[in-house]
């Protein structure tokens, strides 16, 4: 009974998400209100607050399905007895860019990230949570990069906090265009050479040596 009691809980957390994440996609993040996702979701709000303490919560929630799924990929690049880190981050890599396109959800939880979140005050603190986020992104990346260096898979004098910045820089970027115009260039069929055009950046690049 307790066990039911705990699926059926969570069963309802993820029908909130979903509603939440086609109303932010629909709406924006600021023109939702909770009473329209618990209407969407087919919940009470006092159902939403079970679950999450505001707005902002069940944003980094949403957020949370999406990074998940690619989540032992960047732990096994990071881990130091791991022999092959920056295969890892090419794999990460690929997928991250092949998904935006293939993937409703994360093609949705992009979108609005890029063009649906607005930093009004009702949201509070997202944008500190936001800008927190991606300073840890960077420096993740950055300990991958240090990682392979130690391994023998990028030169010794890489600047990897440099490196890591252009990575996160460059990723990004290419989601955010293909965002604009969808209609162009398959992202999802060019993953591995955008991604192999990077790694021989952080190879050969004078500009990302240490002085």
């Amino acid at each position: 009974m307790v066990r039911r009691t705990k699926e059926e809980a969570e069963e309802t957390r993820q029908r909130i998400l979903d509603a939440a994440e086609h109303l932010f996609h629909e709406r924006g993040v600021a023109r939702t209100a909770l009473a329209d996702i618990a209407k969407g979701a087919g919940v009470t709000r006092g159902a939403i607050y079970w679950h999450f303490e505001n707005k902002v919560e069940l944003f980094q929630a949403m957020l949370e399905r999406l990074h998940l799924p690619l989540e032992e990929l960047a732990q096994a690049s990071e881990r130091e007895d791991e022999p092959n880190p920056l295969g890892h981050t090419r794999e990460l890599l690929i997928r991250v860019l092949r998904r935006v396109e293939l993937d409703p959800q994360s093609r949705r939880i992009q979108e609005i990230l890029a063009h649906k979140c607005e930093y009004t005050d009702d949201l509070g603190d997202l944008r500190q949570k936001m800008q927190a986020l991606h300073l840890e992104c960077d420096e993740r990346i950055e300990k991958s990069l240090r990682n392979a260096v130690s391994k023998g898979q990028l030169p010794v004098d890489l600047d990897c906090r440099r490196a890591a910045l252009c990575l996160h820089g460059y990723i990004e970027g290419l989601q955010a265009n293909w965002l604009l115009a969808p209609g162009g260039d398959s992202l999802a069929a060019q993953a591995e050479q955008f991604v192999d055009a990077l790694l021989d950046m952080l190879r050969s690049s004078p500009a990302l040596r240490r002085a």
